[in-house]
């Protein structure tokens, strides 16, 4: 398999590019490789979708972060538009579908060079995105998790397949556009004759005039309904995080293509344990006398339990690090730590008894404070095992 460039280099652009230059790169390079300036070029043409992937990535805020932290793995969770994770292999109609702002709502090709677009000229009609929010446990997050949920949302009337049309079939080529869902204008200026290339207003650019609509969705191709979806999360997601399921939004007008499945991660806090990017935090409380004398106790991890050993002489802030028990990274292979905090507790509410033997104690060399120069801070500890 080739490697992927780098979407920066791609179009030509510095790694620190605002959202407006990015956009400005990506018209540049549309407009040099699209293969309407480019007939039967394959390089063209693939160099057009590779701008159009780059663009997809670095126009997302989400996604951008994810691509600068770790590369192509992290920009998206699959390939393809056939219902997985978004991340490349996108159609010309996805394209001018899916960027159109970025040439003012529409292909400016259809301009430029007198054609319409690659495909015939029809306009394809592209349902909405949907958003949902899915909550996971810290195990779940761990492991990785498949969720099957409902989605109330637009789908395909299943009368009419999605034409619209009574039967499936009442419709007929319009005749103002001949099928080819746009129309040519010619217009004397002092500078000579201009053509212009615009949207069919009789079949509003889709090639075909519904001549008896369905009765069940009155026409649209589209009626609401429920659809049960497997989403297949991956390990390490974080929250906030968004994935994008293509083709799993609303259901597009007569047979148009389909929105996305936006995916908000939300985590569910845990008892015990605290998250700290790809690492397991855990508060232990110990007595000073097992501090003192050593003892081993069982601390939570995020699938069950572990025994670890407290040292003789252990002091508080003390951290112990469970290798390999935290969280994995997204699409990647290192694993986050469990990092035990050791905290010293003291009585509050001592007896007699208690008292006196602890008075007994007070004057004992041992039971001072007789710090190890050896010994880091607590400060220190951490900047190291970070660094």
């Amino acid at each position: 398999m080739a490697t992927k460039r780098d979407y920066y280099d791609i179009l030509g652009i510095p790694r620190n590019s605002g959202a407006d230059d990015i956009k400005k790169a990506y018209r540049k390079m549309a407009i040099k490789y699209h293969p309407d300036k480019n007939p039967g070029d394959k390089e063209a043409e693939e160099k057009f979708k590779e701008a159009a992937e780059a663009y997809e990535v670095l126009s997302d805020a989400e996604k951008r972060r994810r691509y600068d932290q770790y590369g192509h793995q992290g920009a998206g969770f699959g390939g393809g538009r056939g219902g997985g994770f978004s991340g490349g292999g996108m159609s010309m109609e996805d394209i001018f579908e899916q960027f159109g702002d970025v040439f003012g709502g529409h292909n400016p090709f259809e301009s430029f060079f007198g054609g319409a677009r690659s495909g015939g000229g029809r306009r394809v009609n592209r349902g909405s995105n949907l958003r949902i929010k899915i909550k996971l446990t810290l195990e779940e997050i761990v492991k990785g998790v498949e969720k099957t949920i409902k989605v109330n949302k637009l789908i395909t009337c299943p009368v009419c397949t999605g034409t619209g049309a009574k039967d499936g079939g009442a419709y007929r080529t319009c005749p103002t556009c001949h099928g080819a869902g746009s129309v040519r204008r010619v217009t004397n200026t002092i500078l000579g004759q201009m053509q212009t290339t615009s949207t069919c207003p009789a079949c509003h650019g889709e090639g075909q005039v519904i001549t008896d609509k369905c009765t069940s969705c009155n026409g649209e191709g589209v009626t609401r309904g429920e659809e049960t979806i497997t989403i297949n999360i991956p390990p390490g997601v974080t929250d906030g995080m968004q994935l994008s399921m293509s083709g799993k939004g609303n259901a597009a007008q007569r047979g148009g293509v389909p929105g996305d499945l936006i995916i908000l991660i939300e985590e569910i806090e845990h008892a015990t344990l605290k998250r700290d990017g790809n690492n397991v935090v855990y508060d232990l409380h110990i007595s000073f006398i097992d501090a003192a004398l050593g003892t081993s106790v069982e601390v939570p991890i995020v699938d069950g339990k572990a025994r670890i050993k407290i040292d003789p002489g252990t002091q508080s802030g003390k951290i112990l690090r469970l290798k390999g028990k935290g969280i994995p990274e997204v699409n990647g292979y290192a694993k986050g730590d469990q990092l035990v905090y050791v905290n010293i507790w003291t009585p509050k509410n001592l007896s007699q008894e208690e008292r006196d033997v602890l008075e007994k104690l007070r004057g004992s060399d041992n039971f001072a404070p007789h710090p190890d120069k050896k010994d880091k801070s607590f400060f220190e500890r951490m900047k190291e095992y970070f660094e």
